[in-house]
Formats: structure tokens, C-alpha cells, sequence
């Protein structure tokens, strides 16, 4: 790993190969080392979701706002609420947001699907080195563009730059102490948090979208930072860091006799932990659920349902120390249930007030990020030391999928929805 020069063991060999060094201090047995690797693994969650949630917050103004092709920097922030179907009472856009949430998504499905036929020969410092130019890159192509095309393009590079780096960190955490996983997806929670209230909060104070996005290139570089000077040296692999006492967390949900009779081998992932990663996602009909009878315009209305999903999602990712759920399946049929509620009311506007809303698009979060943490968590107790790093890499892809499905099955809903008087 870059930055971590004399590493027990290099990271940037294959999957199966070590390359044994002399034996020097473990610098996880020191709490200097702990705290650094906690910090670590916090930013970079922070970091490497940061642009993918500030696209989908971006959405409407993406798909909305008209750029005058000769003014690269003004984009009216607060534009009067005009339309764009009058015949419709959802205020739709020509184009489904679902469209931004595809194009910030699909390129993340893709790269998860074939890193496990060999994104580990990759060594690990030119994967975040990639992820972190992508993420950059996307912030200053949707800032300068004066098309939804062009702007589409600056999303696809946010979710290379997003799905590049959750596979490669999350196979990271394999060489570090188990608690960094707990970091890391409350750092991913964060990101959610912090970059849709941060882009929220600065078109709100009047900062043209186009400014919001410049100001936010901090983030990439504050990725490279992290990985490369934060992160201490990964030692042997100590991937508990429990008490031996929670020994019996560590068994399989599901009981397999024949896994237990291989030594070694970890358990198999059940098929309860691979739905509950599968992530009914309702993203993408917020854009529907408009009121007119508030003093907050369609655009703002959609941020304010961005930033109090992302908050729920923070909470819960960030919640693992104080509760943990051993059986997510329950949290994955809540999600279903939610959606179905949320369908209901599009269709037939029953919710009196938008703060009701408000509140069951946070308990949304709530159930998205505490699927993801106790999923990942209860993966890393059950897989052996030398299947972990391929197991984290791989055990994401059911969750892009789902949102990749919910995108595409939320365009031909918009349409249909969007034609009704």
C-alpha cells in the first residue's frame, strides 16, 4: 500500500500470495496506531461516498435547471417553481431523477461484478489513485456543463469513482482489526449526512450549484490523504480484536454442517444476509412525493429529502457499538413495506403534511444504513481470516444491484405516473 512502506505483507500482491518480510512491531498493538486506522477508515468512507451522494442530490437541479450557453457559472439556485407537465400534479421533469440515480449507480454495478475475476492483481495504491481522480473529475464536469448529457457523463465518473473505491476498501479492511469496519461504514454514513446537508445548505444560502460543486474538490484530495499518510503499516492479520467471549456471536445465522467439517473454511453467507444486502431503494420516488401547499420549492423539497434520508443512514451506520442486529432480514422487509406506503401516497395524496414524509424517509434511512453496517459486520464474524477480503469485496454487489433495478424500474413508473391529471 502506498504510504506504507515495510508492510508485513504487501497488498499489492494477488489474493493468495504473501510475501513475508522481517518481523518488526505490530503498530496495531499500539493505540497511536488504533485511533489512526480508525480515523482512516472513518474519512475514507466519508470521502468515497461524498460525490455519489452529492449527484443524487443534484438530481433534480441536473435534470431541471437550464444553463445559458454562454454563462458557465450562473445556474439559479432558488428559480420560481414553474411546471414542466402541466397536466400532471406531480410537477414531473421531463426526465425521471431515477435517471440520475441510474447513471450514479450502473458504472458502480459493473465494477463490482468483475472485480472478483481480478481487481485483486491490481495493487491497491493505483485503485484509490483512480477513484480519487474520478471523484474529482465528476465535480468539475457536471460544474461546467451546460447539458444533462455532458452532466450525466460527470455522474457516471462519480460512481467509477464510488464503486472503485467501496470494493477496494472494504477488501482493505481484511488486513486491519475488525473495528475498522464499524469506521468505515459510519464514515460512508457521514458522507451521506454531510454531503447532502452540505449541498442543501449552500444553495440555500444562494451559491449557485455550479459554485456548491467547485467548493466540494476538497474532498478527493482529503481520500488520497487519508490512504496515503493516515493509515498505518497493515500488520498480521488481527481481525478479531474481540474478546474471546464473543465467541458465540461469531457462529454462522445459518448452521452448515458440511462447512464445519472443513477446517478453515469460512461459513457461507445465508441467504437471509444476501437479500438483506439486496437494498429496496425509495430514492427514486422522492421526486414525486411534491406538496404544493409549503413555502419550499419542488427543488428544495427534493434536498430535504436527500439530507433526512442521508442523516437516518448515518445514525444507523454509526450505531454498531450500541446495538446489533443479527437478523437484517427484518430490516429488508421494513424497506419493503415503506416503499409500499410511499407508492400508495403518490397515487393517491392521502398524507396531509410534507413532515410526515420527512419522517418516514428518515426511519428509511434508519433501516438502509443499519442493513448495510450489521450485514457487513455479521459477514467479517462468519468468513476465515484468508476468505474475508474477497468475501467484503463481492458481498456489495447485491446491494448496487437492487438500486440499479429500483432505478430502472422507477423511469417507466415516472412516465406512467407523470401522465395521470
Amino acid at each position: 500500500m502506498g504510504g506504507c512502506a515495510g508492510s508485513p505483507r504487501r497488498l499489492s500482491d494477488s489474493e493468495g500470495e504473501e510475501t513475508d518480510l522481517a518481523p518488526r512491531p505490530r503498530l496495531q498493538d499500539s493505540q497511536g496506531a488504533h485511533w489512526k486506522n480508525a480515523v482512516g477508515f472513518w474519512l475514507l468512507g466519508l470521502c468515497n461516498n461524498f460525490s455519489y451522494v452529492v449527484m443524487l442530490s443534484a438530481a433534480h437541479d441536473i435534470l431541471s435547471h437550464q444553463r445559458t450557453p454562454g454563462n458557465q457559472s450562473h445556474v439559479d439556485p432558488d428559480p420560481t417553481p414553474t411546471s414542466h407537465n402541466s397536466s400532471s400534479r406531480f410537477d414531473c421533469n421531463p426526465v425521471s431523477t431515477a435517471a440520475v440515480l441510474l447513471a450514479d449507480i450502473l458504472p458502480t454495478l459493473v465494477i463490482k461484478l468483475l472485480a472478483p475475476l481480478g481487481l485483486h492483481l491490481l495493487p491497491y495504491s493505483p485503485r484509490v489513485l483512480t477513484s480519487g481522480i474520478c471523484a474529482a473529475g465528476s465535480f468539475l464536469l457536471v460544474a461546467f456543463s451546460h447539458s444533462v448529457t455532458i452532466s450525466l457523463c460527470g455522474v457516471v465518473l462519480a460512481s467509477i469513482s464510488s464503486g472503485l473505491g467501496e470494493v477496494t476498501f472494504l477488501s482493505l479492511t481484511a488486513f486491519y482489526p475488525r473495528a475498522v469496519i464499524s469506521c468505515w461504514s459510519s464514515g460512508t454514513g457521514g458522507a451521506g449526512l454531510l454531503g447532502a446537508l452540505s449541498y442543501l445548505g449552500l444553495t440555500q444560502a444562494g451559491l449557485s450549484p455550479q459554485h456548491t460543486l467547485l467548493s466540494m474538490l476538497g474532498i478527493p484530495a482529503l481520500l488520497l490523504a487519508s490512504y496515503f499518510l493516515l493509515l498505518t503499516s497493515p500488520g498480521p492479520q488481527d481481525p478479531g480484536g474481540e474478546a474471546d467471549s464473543d465467541t458465540s456471536a461469531r457462529q454462522p445465522l445459518i448452521n452448515n454442517e458440511a462447512s464445519e467439517s472443513k477446517p478453515g473454511s469460512g461459513s457461507p453467507l445465508s441467504l437471509q444476509e444476501r437479500w438483506t444486502v439486496f437494498k429496496v431503494q425509495t430514492m427514486a420516488v422522492f421526486e414525486l412525493l411534491f406538496f404544493r401547499n409549503t413555502f419550499l420549492t419542488h427543488a428544495e423539497q427534493y434536498r430535504w429529502y436527500q439530507m433526512l434520508y442521508q442523516a437516518g443512514v448515518f445514525a444507523s451506520r454509526s450505531s454498531l457499538r450500541c446495538c446489533r442486529i443479527r437478523h437484517t432480514w427484518v430490516l429488508a422487509l421494513l424497506q419493503c413495506l415503506n416503499l409500499a406506503f410511499l407508492l400508495v401516497d403518490v397515487w393517491l395524496s392521502y398524507l396531509p403534511s410534507i413532515y410526515l414524509v420527512f419522517l418516514i424517509i428518515m426511519f428509511e434511512g434508519l433501516l438502509g444504513g443499519a442493513a448495510y453496517v450489521n450485514t457487513f459486520h455479521n459477514i467479517a464474524l462468519e468468513t476465515s481470516d484468508e476468505h474475508r477480503e474477497f468475501a467484503m469485496a463481492t458481498a456489495c454487489i447485491s446491494d448496487t444491484l437492487g438500486i440499479s433495478l429500483s432505478g430502472l424500474l422507477a423511469l417507466p413508473l415516472h412516465d406512467f405516473l407523470c401522465q395521470l391529471s
